[in-house]
């Protein structure tokens, strides 16, 4: 017999857009060094050769002393010591949101009166973000850790939604918290459990915030041993840099390489080796993104004209911050160590501030209610804009550019990742590669599961099954390849390898509804409503306000005879 599909999304893109945040590096001119040796297993268990920054302050106290204060120290913590309480109404979802604090815990509650009542909340474990710019919550369900649906904006004051669900009409509960956020405000975090994206072992990270050890690398043996440790200032200069890049630049689209990951990432590495950066290139500019810093430095002319003897470091001190009173006169020093006390005599002696006009604050162009610095130090802004909008080819480059080209794997899965963000132009550009690339990267279960997709979506089932299927004999935890096999199943008939497929993919990822609505509806079309009903609530555990989990449940609860007899 053939089955019904609940009408939810089916069929998945993967998802392979990396979200990546703050952290800073180390300066100064470079030498060569010795390096700490470290297997693959220490690399990912992110704990056994890491001491924590206590054991540092005993022999650098000053330094450490200093950097407690820093903004990247306090990136990370328990949700109860640095709770921001507060609440507002967002008013096209009609769900109003409180943080706050009881009896030493912190949490987040939500409700709404009218038009689908609905009321509930959620205990918070740590924080993410200093505040400075933004915070935002986490919480742990079943094993599984999520982003709160809202965030506190440190430049605007105020809480309001998360990222990109400003216009939702329903709760976004289920926002998994990913490796590459956590590897990037937190120290020595636990990876997720193998063949899930965010179910994590508590405690979540062993240290709170950006720790020593994230920009010099695993210090056992130089503490216990007097061993060699990672001093980025004597990196060579792209190794250096990399430093600061694992968290300092985004770009459009970062795509992590065939079984390796960004946490895997340990100083001194050589970062393409783990992840690629792509920018988009098309006509017209934009407002940089929030943490796009070192794109933005590499297009400065002061970058240009001094080559890799500047970099991050050049301006920002990685172990101490300016306080606001010495602000103007800490940078404007920096600038004029290059160009001189003369020159600043003479431009704008009345104006100390250079950042003021060459590195002005602008309206971030992917995170609300935040401004960021421009890094790029422009001269002449409009006069950049202009020849941004002269370009007209749209294309995906590597960055940094001595980089060298992208890959056909990055093109593919570039496009893809900017295709699922609603960008319409980069679908067909994706397309074009897929069945050559598939050919090039056979044993790749990222790319064959979106070639198989495509490939379904054109209704070439059969081809689309063979990918599928060897695509999960590359990775047999692929979720993607077995919620799509497990469609093309079902539509054939054959519901116990659908099922087989889909409940290993939704113990995986319980918090994706479209999995278990699957689920729910293949359980009614074989007449066993009592599972059609466990599932649906299994979806609604994670995703309370989901409209048709809740108009499911509803109909299987209120009908004499709720699902069809097999």
């Amino acid at each position: 017999m053939r089955h019904r599909l609940c009408s939810c999304p089916s069929f998945y893109r993967p998802a392979f857009l990396l979200s990546i945040a703050s952290v800073f590096c180390f300066a100064g001119a470079y030498s060569a060094q010795e390096l700490p040796q470290r297997t693959a297993p220490e690399a990912k268990s992110g704990l056994t050769s890491f001491v924590g920054s206590k054991v540092c302050a005993t022999c650098h106290a000053e330094i450490y002393r200093k950097y407690v204060g820093t903004t990247m120290a306090k990136t990370s913590g328990r949700a109860n010591r640095a709770i921001i309480p507060g609440e507002f109404l967002h008013k096209p979802s009609k769900v109003h949101y409180r943080i706050y604090e009881e009896n030493g815990r912190a949490w987040l509650s939500f409700d709404r009166a009218k038009d689908r009542p609905l009321q509930g909340k959620r205990e918070l474990l740590y924080f993410i973000g200093s505040g400075h710019r933004g915070r935002t919550y986490l919480y742990y369900e079943d094993g599984f850790v999520f982003e709160a649906p809202i965030n506190w904006y440190g430049q605007g004051n105020s809480w309001d939604m998360t990222p990109a669900y400003k216009e939702t009409m329903e709760i976004p509960l289920s926002l998994p918290a990913s490796a590459s956020c956590l590897h990037c405000h937190t120290s020595s975090f636990r990876i997720p459990v193998e063949g899930t994206e965010n179910k994590y072992v508590l405690p979540l990270f062993a240290e709170d915030g950006v720790a020593c050890e994230r920009c010099h690398g695993p210090g056992r043996a130089h503490s216990e041993k007097n061993g060699p440790i990672v001093n980025p200032a004597k990196l060579p200069a792209a190794r250096r840099d990399e430093v600061c890049m694992q968290c300092h630049l985004e770009g459009d689209v970062a795509i992590e390489q065939n079984a390796k990951h960004l946490y895997d990432y340990i100083p001194g590495d050589e970062l393409s080796n783990y992840v690629h950066y792509l920018l988009l290139k098309r006509a017209g500019a934009s407002n940089p993104r929030a943490v796009s810093h070192f794109e933005a430095l590499v297009q400065s002319e002061c970058r240009k004209k001094t080559g890799d003897s500047m970099t991050c470091t050049t301006c920002h001190d990685p172990h101490d911050s300016p306080s606001a009173e010495l602000r103007v006169s800490y940078y404007r020093s920096r600038c004029l160590g290059c160009h001189g006390e003369g020159f600043g005599n003479r431009h704008h002696a009345k104006n100390p501030d250079c950042t003021s006009c060459h590195m002005p604050r602008l309206l971030s162009g992917d995170v609300a209610h935040t401004q960021t610095t421009d890094h790029r130090m422009l001269s002449n802004v409009k006069s950049s804009a202009a020849n941004e909008g002269l370009r007209t080819k749209t294309q995906l480059v590597r960055f940094p550019p001595e980089a060298g080209g992208a890959n056909n794997r990055d093109l593919v899965l570039g496009w893809l990742a900017l295709a699922k963000t609603g960008k319409d132009f980069a679908l067909p550009e994706e397309q074009k590669l897929l069945a050559k690339t598939a050919e090039e990267y056979s044993d790749d279960a990222a790319i064959l599961s979106a070639y198989a997709y495509e490939e379904l979506r054109n209704k070439r089932t059969v081809h689309a099954k063979e990918l599928f299927q060897t695509a999960l004999k590359s990775d047999p935890l692929n979720v993607d390849a077995a919620v799509n096999l497990g469609v093309i199943e079902v539509q054939a008939g054959h519901a116990a390898r659908a099922l087989s497929l889909w409940k290993s993919a939704f113990e995986r990822a319980p918090w994706h509804p479209a999995i278990g609505l699957n689920i729910a509806q293949l359980f009614c079309d074989l007449g066993r409503a009592e599972d059609a009903k466990a599932y649906v609530r299994r979806v609604l555990q994670y995703n309370p306000d989901h409209s048709q989990a809740n108009f499911l449940l509803h109909q299987l609860q209120s009908q004499a005879t709720p699902c069809s007899s097999p």
